[in-house]
């Protein structure tokens, strides 16, 4: 069975790979999470030090709420979805992660919505992506992993264009940290708002110093 554009509906995983792609339009491209800030203070300059940073961003950061608010999201009723929406948008820890998980989430969603020719509000990124994935009849467990893995992609990119760091290493980088997503995929299974946490506490205060960083490339 093909969609709109021909898109075969029958096959999650396609859909799954452009929805999370870096091809897809939310702007990712344009953020990095504080990294930004932290390579300037030449807190990262190797490829060990970027493994390290993303697996705490995954481990005890935006990963792994993220996963519990895409879960959360994808099994919530439609009436639910404001409320978590508010929750999400409220876990931002700045000013700066705040606007990144909103014009990302306006992003996918509209872009989502006018594709797949589906009913998508907008909302923060991960609450769009959970709600995308219900919509669409997408395997929950795929798409967390994927987004885990998206978000990692999305650091690899911002340092190999900051530190500089060569396209080979960035790339090691991110098959280090693809066993780590699999496992926070796999542990944020069956948990809820309730569980939500976070101790990334240099990242935040990365992203807070970010705001008045001159000059920059990156929006966060």
């Amino acid at each position: 069975m093909a969609g709109p554009m021909g898109i075969p509906m029958n096959d999650p995983a396609l859909i799954l790979f452009q929805l999370l792609s870096p091809g897809y339009p939310t702007g990712a491209f344009a953020y990095s999470h504080g990294l930004e800030q932290v390579i300037v203070d030449w807190e990262i300059a190797s490829a060990d030090d970027l493994r390290i940073w993303i697996a705490d961003i995954l481990a005890f950061g935006a990963g792994r709420s993220d996963a519990i608010l895409l879960r959360v999201s994808h099994a919530a009723e439609p009436d639910e979805v404001r409320r978590i929406d508010a929750i999400a948008q409220a876990w931002a820890g700045t000013a700066e992660r705040l606007r990144e998980t909103t014009r990302q989430g306006a992003a996918f969603a509209g872009t989502t919505a006018r594709v797949w020719q589906i009913h998508l509000d907008a909302t923060s990124y991960p609450v769009a992506v959970g709600r995308a994935a219900r919509m669409l009849d997408l395997p929950i467990d795929l798409t967390v992993r994927l987004y885990l893995q998206a978000i990692a992609a999305n650091l690899v990119s911002a340092a190999v264009r900051r530190v500089p760091l060569g396209q080979t290493d960035g790339q090691s980088v991110l098959a280090g940290v693809s066993d780590l997503c699999a496992e926070i995929a796999a542990s944020s299974i069956g948990l809820g708002l309730d569980d939500l946490s976070q101790s990334a506490f240099a990242a935040e205060i990365a992203s807070m110093r970010h705001e008045t960083l001159q000059p920059r490339i990156f929006q966060t």
